[in-house]
């Protein structure tokens, strides 16, 4: 778990010319969130194999990103993984996903107020697994260079489910219908676009696919 330290930011696109966003990355608003820990990793095969004692993943290798999961999945496995550790592990927000994804640092290491496009630059090449690179599959996890905050694979790879409804950021309201959550980061078969920290998608509770992952807060 890495600490990221709280801070106030604009939750959206706020790039004018960035020709990938989309209408529901807008408008941008400004939120704050507190200190909190998030996972280095995504959640590996090997820690949901010994919490759950299965597997749900579509390729089986110890050190990738658990795969083919549920919004649903993720809350029992949450449940499990608390009830053995004493901890209150859980889902990031939205907002703490995107801050985290997107926040730089100064050259005395601390938060700017400048945004990352891509989880660590403004190129995704170095910092994630997506169409270009990725050959189609998933990878083991920490295989790019990390963000400015030391996460690995916030963006490409698997994209990652949230704690949250999903909601239209000009009213605040479901955008689709209340059976909708939150995936964050795009995912290792996706475009350049849907990669970018802004980027959002969504599916139902009980979905599992094979681009579905995610990783710890606390």
């Amino acid at each position: 778990m890495v600490k990221i330290p709280g801070g106030t930011f604009k939750l959206g696109c706020d790039d004018p010319n960035d020709k990938y966003a989309d209408a529901n990355e807008k408008p941008a608003k400004t939120r704050q969130v507190g200190d909190f820990y998030m996972g280095k990793f995504e959640v590996t095969q090997k820690l949901w194999t010994v919490i759950m004692n299965s597997n749900p993943s579509t390729q089986v290798n110890d050190n990738y990103p658990v795969n083919n999961v549920s919004w649903e999945d993720c809350q029992l496995f949450i449940e499990k993984l608390n009830r053995i550790t004493g901890r209150n592990f859980r889902l990031p927000t939205e907002a703490e996903w995107e801050y985290a994804a997107k926040m730089t640092l100064t050259s005395n290491r601390r938060i700017s107020d400048t945004y990352s496009k891509y989880a660590g630059g403004s190129s995704p090449d170095f910092y994630a697994w997506y169409s270009t690179n990725s050959s189609n599959t998933i990878h083991a996890v920490g295989g790019k260079s990390p963000n400015a905050l030391g996460l690995y694979d916030m963006c490409g790879n698997v994209i990652e489910w949230c704690q949250d409804i999903y909601t239209n950021y000009n009213t605040g309201d479901p955008e689709i219908d209340k059976n909708q959550r939150v995936l964050r980061g795009g995912y290792y078969g996706g475009d350049k676009g849907s990669v970018r920290t802004t980027s959002r998608g969504s599916s139902r509770y009980s979905t599992a696919m094979a681009p579905f992952g995610f990783r710890l807060c606390l």
